[in-house]
């Protein structure tokens, strides 16, 4: 019989389904279909409290770990996070790359990305230090990008010694965009994000806030978030506490995700010699 026959709403719908509902551990690579949106896919990553799946198009939804919210096989699961040693299958890395297991660290190749600050070095390093290790890619921080065009020609960018530049709040008008275009060396790639700071680029709900909220202009930015959150605390330990809740890429914008990958195909290009 299939599951799409009968009449929903003929019966006692309202009450509970008899029967335990099994416990599937959420392993990598198990497909899957969430059934309140009908979505399927392969399982590439998951937490505590939500699962990542991707569609046989490379399409990528994030889900919560609810009861009886998925479909295996066309019978109704729980799906729970897996016990670690238990995990089979393709490994992924908090960026959905397939992991090198027994990794050992690339030597570093001249080339090198350049972020803001330290809070995006920290948030680039939780998702993507795998894949950087794999590549053998140094991540550094400028502590602003006044000074790009000189930090720039100090670095010597040709051949083989690529720089990849990540700049927050890169939009038309902005000072950040006119301090881009001044720089025009072939082995640099510059871009950024829509972002005022690094924090937004984190979704809303994995903070369970509705939304970032906006600071008056003359306020600063992370102290007006941390007053209009109710957040009692200093800007160090509310990035802890957003850093603390990220833990793969499905929890990030994709103005952010799209930006970095680029940056990091750059500088690994395979055309350039290291």
């Amino acid at each position: 019989m299939s599951r799409y026959d009968g009449d929903v709403l003929a019966g006692n719908w309202r009450r509970p389904m008899k029967g335990k509902i099994p416990q599937v551990p959420a392993e990598l690579d198990l497909v899957v279909e969430d059934a309140d949106s009908g979505f399927c896919g392969a399982i590439v990553a998951c937490d505590k409290e939500a699962v990542t799946l991707e569609d046989r198009f490379g399409k990528r939804r994030l889900f919560p770990l609810a009861p009886a919210a998925f479909l295996l096989e066309g019978k109704t699961v729980t799906l729970v996070r897996p016990a670690a040693q238990a995990q089979k299958g393709t490994l992924r890395s908090a960026s959905g790359s397939i992991a090198v297991e027994g990794l050992r660290a690339r030597v570093a190749r001249e080339s090198r990305i350049y972020v803001e600050g330290v809070h995006d070095a920290a948030l680039v390093e939780k998702i993507w230090g795998h894949d950087l290790r794999v590549e053998g890619v140094v991540v550094e921080y400028l502590e602003g990008v006044d000074d790009l065009p000189a930090i720039v020609e100090e670095f010597e960018p040709g051949p083989g010694r690529r720089l990849g530049v990540l700049v927050d709040h890169l939009v038309a008008g902005s000072k950040e965009s006119r301090i881009a275009a001044q720089v025009t060396s072939p082995h640099v790639l510059v871009v950024g994000h829509p972002f005022v700071d690094i924090w937004q680029a984190v979704k809303p709900s994995v903070l369970r806030i509705p939304a970032w909220p906006v600071v008056p202009r003359g306020v600063p930015w992370k102290e007006g978030v941390i007053a209009a959150l109710g957040w009692r605390m200093e800007p160090a330990d509310a990035w802890r506490r957003i850093l603390g809740s990220v833990s793969t890429f499905a929890d990030l914008e994709p103005e952010l995700l799209g930006r970095v990958e680029e940056l990091i195909d750059f500088v690994t290009n395979p055309g350039e010699s290291d």
